[in-house]
């Protein structure tokens, strides 16, 4: 491995905590209300409130768990599928469709529905695993445990579906596609050192962990 990838990895980090502060400052402005969020989530129950329903575009994956998720990470996913720096044909007209309120309401709810907080030091990884983590100092943005993020805008990543985790890492690297990809160049200078073959060990790894994520099943009859 070269000795020069660890290093470069951390100093990745440091900038990113420029962007996590505007990010942050910008959502600062409005409260969000859990109740006004519950009668506005129709919307995302056709997929999030479905345990084991999975997306087909561009490849069939899990949708992701967001209940348990941080008010403030929710809020910065949506802001970045409305502005297209998330490329998802439906999260993007999703996302289009909120106001500022509207998502900090969401982001409240889904907040609220988490599970109970899981230990602080999680099961040992595999020696492969392991040293892919540490590659990617994973832990330096996402906390020890991956559900402790050092920025409640960055996400929890423990328990979360490992189709989904390699999906995810696999579109930080994608670049000039109009329909899919993700704009961060932070994660995507961090993704572009692995392999698939090492992101699906990595995916497989987080994705074992406790988790604070669920899918919480909502009735369409409301």
């Amino acid at each position: 491995m070269n000795p020069l990838l660890p290093m470069i990895a951390r100093s990745l980090v440091a900038v990113a905590t420029v962007f996590v502060a505007a990010a942050s400052a910008q959502a600062q402005g409005v409260a969000g209300d859990a109740q006004a969020g519950a009668k506005k989530a129709d919307m995302c129950i056709g997929c999030h409130g479905i345990p084991g329903y999975q997306n087909s575009f561009p490849e069939i994956h899990k949708v992701p768990m967001i209940s348990g998720q941080s008010d403030k990470y929710i809020i910065s996913a949506l802001t970045a599928y409305q502005k297209g720096d998330r490329k998802h044909p439906t999260m993007r007209g999703i996302a289009g469709s909120l106001t500022e309120q509207d998502m900090a309401d969401l982001a409240a709810f889904y907040a609220s529905e988490g599970g109970k907080p899981v230990a602080d030091t999680p099961k040992a990884a595999g020696v492969a695993a392991a040293a892919l983590i540490e590659k990617g100092a994973c832990a330096s943005c996402h906390g020890a445990n991956f559900s402790k993020p050092i920025d409640p805008s960055y996400p929890k990543l423990a328990g979360q579906h490992a189709d989904y985790l390699y999906f995810a890492l696999k579109a930080y690297t994608v670049e000039g596609n109009k329909v899919v990809g993700r704009n961060n160049a932070i994660m995507g200078g961090i993704a572009k050192q692995f392999s698939h073959a090492e992101m699906k060990a990595i995916a497989k790894y987080l994705s074992s962990l406790d988790s604070e994520l669920a899918v919480v099943p909502q009735s369409r009859f409301r």
